[in-house]
C-alpha cells in the first residue's frame, strides 16, 4: 500500500474522499522533512503550499510591534496549516516553525485549489475547521483583553492539560519563556506566577513537565 495514501486517510480533511480520489492526490504530494527550529514561513511571505504534518509539532505565531513572539497555537500529526493564504490570495499571516524534527506532505496552490473546488465535502470540512479556529482566536483575545498574567497562564495551563482534574499532567515540555510567548508576557512574569502556583499547591514541576494538582483560578 502507497505510504501517502495512509497517511492521508488518517488526516479528517480528506476522510470524504475515495480510494481513486486519495491515489490522485497523492500523486501530487511531496514528503519533507525538517529539522527542529525551521521556520517555514514568515509573516508576510507570498502563499504557494498547504502542509499537512505527518510526524512532530510545529508552533504558529506572530511577532508583536516590539518584535515580540507570540505563540497562537501548536499543531501536531494529522493537522493542516497555510489554507488561509492559499484560499484569499494574501500574504501569510503568521509564522510556521517546528517544534520537533518533523516530517510533512506538501501540497502545492494549484494542487490543492483544483481538490477544493471538486469536492464539496473537503471545502465543508476546510471552513469548520476554520470556523473552530477562529473561535480560539477569539477567545486567546479576550483572554489577552481581560485577563492578568496569572489568569492568562493559568487558562493556558488548563488548556494545554486537557482539563484541572488532580493529578493530570502536560504532555510537553515547556519552558517558562514558551509559556510567556503563549501568553503574551515576559518570562521574568510568567516565571513569578509559575513559582506562586507552585508555592500554593496548584502545580508542581519535574524534568519541566507540569502536573495539575487542583483547579486553577483565572484570578487572583
Amino acid at each position: 500500500m502507497n505510504p501517502i495514501i495512509e497517511q492521508l486517510k488518517e488526516v479528517p480533511l480528506f476522510e470524504s474522499l475515495g480510494d481513486a480520489e486519495l491515489e490522485a492526490l497523492s500523486q501530487v504530494v511531496k514528503l519533507k522533512s525538517f529539522p527542529k527550529n525551521t521556520i517555514l514561513f514568515s509573516e508576510g511571505d507570498e502563499s504557494d503550499s498547504f502542509y499537512v504534518i505527518c510526524d512532530g509539532r510545529v508552533n504558529v505565531g506572530i511577532n508583536d510591534e516590539d518584535g515580540k513572539e507570540i505563540i497562537l497555537s501548536r499543531l501536531g500529526p494529522n493537522e493542516y496549516f497555510g489554507e488561509m493564504a492559499l484560499m484569499d490570495g494574501e500574504p501569510r499571516s503568521a509564522f510556521v516553525m517546528t517544534k520537533d524534527a518533523c516530517k510533512m506532505m506538501i501540497i502545492s496552490k494549484t494542487d490543492f485549489k483544483k481538490i477544493l473546488s471538486s469536492k464539496f465535502d473537503v471545502m465543508l470540512s476546510l471552513l469548520k475547521e476554520l470556523q473552530r479556529r477562529l473561535r480560539e482566536a477569539n477567545k486567546k483575545i479576550e483572554s489577552l483583553a481581560l485577563m492578568d498574567v496569572y489568569g492568562r497562564v493559568a487558562r493556558l495551563l488548563t488548556q494545554l492539560a486537557g482539563g484541572s482534574d488532580p493529578g493530570i499532567q502536560i504532555k510537553d515540555k515547556l519552558t517558562h519563556q514558551e509559556i510567556a510567548s503563549m501568553v503574551g508576557a515576559s518570562r521574568e512574569m510568567v516565571s513569578r506566577v509559575i513559582k506562586d502556583l507552585t508555592n500554593d499547591g496548584y502545580i508542581s514541576i519535574r524534568r519541566k513537565r507540569i502536573t495539575i494538582h487542583k483547579n486553577l483560578p483565572y484570578n487572583w
